[in-house]
């Protein structure tokens, strides 16, 4: 179906930050597969662990124990200072299984209609509920009847979360991402996941977390809500977990943890063995090669060396970014670079329409890190130069 925009190039294979196409010319990616493969592309110890598991094992179904799902579990939930997780597909799948939840806990309180706090701009999936919890018009427009029990408040707005509170008492839960991917990387205030924390607790409300994205280290944290001390009752990753491989997982604590029952919730094809075989090599190659720690310095690097590169150039509204994900806002539609940077042999991405959108491998060397800066901050002076 024509669902995608597709750029003309067709990759036929890859090796660490690096890809190649059908016509082996060599691109550098600072795009990780939109932040899917933080351990860059066929990583030895991840390929090993797929074809190894792949000759033993590939699925069972959930009406049987997995030894691996359970490994993947403990070390997984060790790692977000959670108890209980739900292993889905993708983050779609891993949204909706936290809207589930809320869902649960509100009833389990007596609220007839439970509602959620969702946020402007934000980006949570494709699923008719996770569509309607995106703050995204053109995500939604033509699949009405959209789901109902979502109330959209500003980003990174403390005061409007306060006035629902004081105006229903139907709120269940907030759902936010800590940083907003597809709405432009948009970082909050580093007091907005403390104060969100502070609001369900007053409530009694889940606070939920679409670590997507932000998760597996990309923010150089393992999960972003830890740069603060907003520790959530529920958070959702995919993405990076599997380094390409489909897995995702709904993760939940204390009273969010036993909202789920036999019956509530299910998959077929969720946590089975190759899955979680891969994604336990992702964390534990994440941890032996310390991608976490780089991710912090790396990124620290490229906001420096694009401040320095950008400074005092018109057009360049405000460069930011946590980690090794980064955003460049310019004062205009910006989409025609992506097609120029695959020109020039660079897989980038332009989001929210004005922002460039990088998110390279959390492998990221600094050399490679530097001559990504050069090689964007070179795209940014000759368009806005046009």
């Amino acid at each position: 179906m024509s669902t995608y925009n597709r750029l003309p190039v067709q990759f036929q294979r890859g090796e660490g930050i690096w890809l190649w196409d059908s016509e082996n010319r060599q691109y550098l990616d600072a795009l990780s597969g939109i932040a899917v493969c933080g351990l860059g592309h066929a990583h030895p110890a991840v390929t090993s662990a797929i074809a190894e598991q792949a000759g033993k094992l590939v699925h069972t179904s959930n009406l049987y124990g997995i030894e691996l799902q359970e490994q993947l579990a403990d070390k997984l939930c060790s790692l977000a200072e959670m108890d209980r997780v739900f292993f889905s597909n993708s983050g779609a799948e891993a949204n909706e299984a936290a809207i589930k939840i809320a869902r649960l806990f509100g009833h389990s309180k007596g609220i007839d209609n439970p509602a959620i706090i969702v946020m402007d701009h934000s980006f949570h999936g494709r699923t008719l509920a996770t569509l309607t919890a995106t703050g995204n018009r053109k995500v939604q427009a033509g699949f009405e009847p959209l789901v109902q029990g979502f109330i959209r408040v500003p980003y990174d707005d403390l005061d409007a979360i306060s006035k629902v509170a004081a105006n229903s008492q139907d709120v269940a839960a907030i759902l936010v991402e800590p940083i907003q991917g597809e709405g432009g990387v948009n970082i909050p205030d580093s007091a907005y996941l403390d104060g969100i924390r502070a609001i369900c607790d007053d409530h009694d409300w889940l606070m939920m977390l679409d670590e997507i994205q932000t998760g597996m280290g990309r923010t150089g944290r393992w999960f972003a809500w830890q740069h603060s001390n907003a520790r959530p009752d529920v958070a959702t990753v995919a993405k990076a977990l599997g380094n390409g491989v489909p897995v995702g997982a709904c993760m939940a604590r204390g009273k969010a943890a036993d909202m789920m029952q036999p019956g509530s919730h299910g998959t077929t094809f969720g946590g089975n063995p190759l899955a979680c075989r891969a994604a336990i090599a992702v964390l534990e190659s994440l941890e032996q090669e310390q991608c976490v720690a780089n991710a912090a310095s790396t990124g620290e690097q490229m906001l420096a060396g694009f401040s320095a590169a950008l400074a005092d150039l018109d057009g360049v509204v405000e460069i930011r970014g946590l980690g090794l994900m980064i955003g460049i806002e310019l004062d205009r539609p910006c989409s025609e670079l992506v097609s120029k940077a695959l020109e020039q042999g660079l897989l980038i991405n332009v989001t929210a329409e004005r922002v460039i959108r990088l998110l390279p491998p959390l492998i990221l060397t600094d050399k490679q890190a530097d001559m990504i800066v050069a090689q964007v901050s070179n795209l940014i002076h000759e368009f806005i130069g046009q």
